[in-house]
């Protein structure tokens, strides 16, 4: 990459209050091995030296996250911004997020990597593997894996087919694109699924699928999985111990 090279950014959304986590306060703020998830996630993400932003969106009501960042994560060499403009969705968000990098001077062709404040597992080499694969691409892409299990159609608690998991892939962040065509995708999302969950943007991949556009796939690990029930904190801990 040289000096005329698109920045790039990461847009982290940590608004979400963690419902399903049950530990009582939004779940990227719970204590993983001694310290808050979101340090975790940060630490990975600080460590990736081609960043030179990283926006974390949180709620307006945020009362967290400003005493983590003095008490864990001095002295770093990378602006970690918090915008709290987080809204009721992942998608309102991570537009927050872009349009304060915007304002701060961020190019429409600037790469932009959201990532889930949950996936506090991933590494700085999986994230720089994304970025190698990405950085030339037209569209852009995603951390994904292929889907191992045999998946169910479900009605009424019950299975009633099996779908293929031939070409199936499990969705994962980082995911990678222009500010520009993301920021586009992110608001017609939002337009055509106001009040319908037909055309709901579940991550940014959906965004740019609907807006005409074939993310690359590239290959994650199961390991970068996302925190989101009591018993993920434990697989988490193992994994934390496991590297050392």
């Amino acid at each position: 990459m040289d000096s005329k090279s698109p920045d790039i950014h990461f847009v982290i959304p940590c608004a979400g209050v963690g419902s399903r986590s049950g530990m009582g306060i939004p779940k990227q703020y719970a204590d993983l091995a001694g310290v808050p998830m979101i340090v975790h996630t940060l630490s990975a993400l600080l460590r990736v030296e081609s960043a030179q932003t990283i926006c974390l969106v949180v709620s307006p009501q945020d009362i967290y996250i400003e005493d983590i960042l003095s008490n864990h994560l001095k002295g770093n060499q990378v602006n970690i911004s918090v915008v709290y403009k987080g809204g009721d969705t992942r998608a309102q968000s991570v537009l927050a997020g872009l349009k304060y990098l915007e304002s701060k001077g961020a190019s429409k062709d600037a790469w932009v990597l959201v990532h889930d404040a949950a996936r506090c597992l991933v590494t700085a080499e999986l994230v720089k593997h994304l970025i190698s694969n990405c950085y030339a691409d037209t569209v852009g892409g995603l951390l994904a894996v292929p889907v191992a299990d045999t998946l169910k159609q479900e009605e009424g608690g019950r299975a009633v087919s099996t779908i293929s998991r031939d070409t199936k892939w499990a969705a994962q962040t980082p995911q990678m694109f222009r500010l520009g065509m993301l920021g586009t995708a992110l608001e017609e999302g939002l337009k055509l699924s106001a009040g319908s969950k037909l055309h709901a943007v579940t991550d940014e991949s959906s965004a740019i699928e609907a807006y005409g556009y074939k993310p690359l796939l590239v290959s994650g690990s199961t390991t970068n999985l996302k925190i989101t029930y009591p018993a993920d904190f434990e697989i988490a801990q193992a994994i934390i111990r496991s590297r050392g």
